[in-house]
């Protein structure tokens, strides 16, 4: 399994470790269609694991290659655009300021996370229903593949940054432990939940969904894009877009002058994640809830362990990511 090395800064030297981002990252202007349709691609992915409680899409960008790209296009996002327009002023100044946020990559990235959360909203809720063992397995074995092949970013490991991937272990599993809460939610409240989720959504590790699971807005928000429910979806989605432009510029900030730190931080909380995506889970009951709250050791499923299909499962889930990690370091060193 290969590691993904585009997008990153150089590792520093010996003792200091703050750096800039790579300036050379892709810009619009060297996309072709080649490298959009590779983005829409990624956001496909990206949507798809969002759209499970207790797999972040931001970990699908990270291994993906995009994660300092996305993080840098939404942290460019504010009121410089305005000041960056009026220099220019007409097109010349709308193109200026397309090019300043990086939007042909994120219109294509968005284009790919709307195109899975459109057409597979209904099958993971089914599955998740219906089949809760096997689709969890198949998150599992992404999941603990996508820890294997991050870890070796690490070029070098001591006590800090040791801690904070204990540090993000231990957070990411206390969330996935907390209680959900049972609630009918109003707009407001669906603003708020999509600003906090939006916040987990691009972390790495810490699931934009589970965090919705947790305030009580899953099933609503789920239901809303199975639906096209307009006023819940724009609400949620401004929320999120709120709480986006917010969290990117402290995150870009931690990146660039502490890049092997904060992935170790992020490293941590996709382990930890590892909790909430454990396979064999059965609800308060004893039954077999997609919305469940107790792992139990395989011998103890209901069902049995299944065995040949839930570790199948697990190694088709870790061949993907090890392709997407491989694509991704791939299409970038062209």
């Amino acid at each position: 399994m290969t590691a993904p090395q585009s997008s990153r800064p150089h590792e520093p030297s010996e003792l200091s470790e703050p750096q800039p981002l790579d300036k050379n990252l892709p810009t619009t202007t060297s996309d072709g269609p080649k490298q959009l349709l590779g983005i829409y691609i990624r956001g496909m992915a990206m949507g798809a694991a969002d759209i499970v409680p207790g797999v972040s899409g931001g970990t699908i960008a990270l291994i993906a290659g995009i994660y300092e790209r996305l993080i840098n296009a939404l942290s460019s996002i504010g009121p410089n655009l305005w000041q960056i327009f009026r220099q220019k002023g007409g097109i010349k100044g709308l193109l200026a300021v397309w090019r300043e946020v990086d939007a042909t990559f994120l219109l294509f990235l968005v284009l790919g996370i709307g195109t899975s959360l459109i057409t597979l909203a209904g099958v993971i809720k089914h599955l998740l229903d219906n089949q809760p063992l096997f689709i969890w397995s198949f998150f599992f074995g992404l999941v603990v593949a996508t820890v294997l092949i991050l870890l070796s970013e690490i070029k070098r490991w001591n006590i800090a940054r040791a801690a904070l991937f204990v540090l993000g272990l231990v957070a990411a599993v206390v969330i996935s432990s907390l209680p959900i809460l049972t609630t009918t939610p109003s707009l407001p409240y669906l603003f708020f939940a999509g600003a906090i989720a939006i916040c987990a959504m691009i972390l790495p590790g810490i699931s934009g969904s589970f965090i919705l699971l947790l305030l009580g807005a899953y099933d609503t928000v789920l239901e809303a894009v199975h639906t096209l429910n307009f006023a819940i979806i724009f609400t949620v989605m401004a929320g999120m877009i709120t709480g986006l432009l917010l969290f990117t510029r402290a995150l870009k900030w931690l990146l660039s002058r502490y890049y092997q730190a904060t992935l170790a931080l992020l490293i941590g909380f996709i382990a930890g994640s590892l909790v909430k995506v454990w396979p064999w889970k059965v609800d308060a009951l004893g039954g077999l809830n997609s919305v469940a709250i107790t792992n139990v050791m395989p011998w103890q499923y209901p069902t049995g362990p299944h065995w040949p299909t839930t570790i199948g499962l697990m190694l088709l889930g870790a061949i993907l990511v090890s392709l997407l990690s491989w694509w991704g370091n791939r299409s970038n060193r062209v």
